[in-house]
């Protein structure tokens, strides 16, 4: 079994959401670079150290600052994020598996429920299970959050960028990408 998106999926997803396929294609080559899982077979995840920090009110910062620390940053490798997420949940399991990203849409887990998994370890469990979890992940937080919906209907790339990434989305030029990604997105739709 595939664990990959299939072009279904993405039609499935854009109905969903009331956007078309390439709407959805650009958050996925932005979010992941295209791809969910790593050759390991496990999700691709972001460890943030300074979420950490913050769901455990700063408690491992003196000791363990690489894994908790207020200042964001310090992630190494992708290839090093499930150690690095491994070393803070034998600190605080719930607080890592929160304070990670996960998937192809990079959700935290602290937005478990908004993705539609009412437990932590629902959401965990689907994210290892394939790209289309991830998709469906994605598609109920964006639907749980009304303006974040109305601005991907819209294509109002910085609106999205701002509520799906956060107020600092322009230092890594999320609007900008987003733009870019869809704009290619729809050139090879209308080539296929």
């Amino acid at each position: 079994m595939s664990k990959r998106l299939t072009t279904a999926d993405y039609q499935r997803a854009a109905t969903a959401l009331g956007v078309d396929v390439a709407a959805v294609r650009a958050v996925t080559t932005v979010e992941a670079r295209g791809r969910g899982f790593l050759d390991s077979g496990e999700p691709v995840i972001l460890f943030e150290r300074h979420v950490f920090h913050r769901l455990t009110s700063g408690f491992y910062s003196a000791k363990h600052p690489d894994v908790s620390n207020a200042k964001p940053g310090g992630y190494g490798p992708e290839s090093q994020q499930h150690a690095r997420l491994q070393k803070a949940a034998a600190l605080d399991r719930n607080a890592a598996l929160m304070s990670a990203s996960w998937g192809l849409f990079q959700i935290m887990g602290f937005n478990h429920a908004a993705a539609g998994h009412p437990t932590l370890q629902g959401f965990i469990n689907a994210m290892y299970r394939d790209e289309g979890a991830h998709l469906d992940a994605f598609v109920a937080c964006v639907r749980t959050q009304p303006l974040m919906h109305r601005a991907l209907v819209a294509r109002d790339w910085a609106g999205f960028a701002r509520r799906y990434n956060g107020p600092d989305y322009q230092a890594n030029a999320y609007d900008t990408r987003l733009a870019v990604a869809y704009a290619r997105a729809k050139g090879e739709a209308s080539h296929a």
